[in-house]
């Protein structure tokens, strides 16, 4: 079935970006889930905690950096608490609002996660490309990425978005 408005070339690129995309993120999710009981999203969720000058941030501000609704931020973060990786609570000052805070357990999942997610990526993705492609693949990943936030700042603001350069 042909993509209204695409030629053959375009149709046949996007679909082979969705599949390898698909499927390299359902391989490192594997990888984490039969290796660390860790899904990807619960490795971001730690990873962005323990990246943070105080270990802890609030529910909102996860949300909003994974792009997840916040009722799955909420339930990943309780699958999260329950395993001791981190904890929940409110945040001191603010009537309404939560935090998550990543544990020592949680310190030390991230950095044995990682090691897996590295060899993986490096098996999966570095290796299967020149240096010279893996920077071609950037930057255009880079242009994809600045047009789609030009166009969520526009959305957000009511303008109208224009065509990319």
């Amino acid at each position: 079935m042909r993509l209204p408005g695409l030629d053959e070339i375009e149709q046949q690129s996007w679909q082979q970006f969705v599949e390898s995309s698909i499927g390299l993120l359902t391989a490192l999710n594997r990888s984490l889930m039969v290796q660390h009981m860790l899904d990807l999203s619960e490795l971001r969720v730690l990873e962005l905690l323990a990246k943070s000058t105080t270990g802890s941030a609030r529910m909102s501000e996860l949300a909003e950096a994974l792009t997840l609704r916040r009722s799955r931020v909420t339930w990943l973060t309780r699958r999260l608490e329950a395993q001791g990786l981190l904890r929940r609570g409110p945040i001191l000052g603010d009537g309404r609002g939560v935090g998550a805070q990543i544990t020592s357990d949680g310190r030390a999942k991230v950095r044995e996660a990682y090691r897996t997610y590295a060899d993986q990526i490096r098996k999966l993705y570095v290796n299967q490309m020149s240096r010279q492609q893996m920077l071609a693949l950037g930057a255009s990943c880079q242009k994809i990425n600045s047009s789609l936030e030009e166009n969520e700042i526009r959305s957000q603001s009511g303008g109208s978005s224009a065509e990319p350069e």
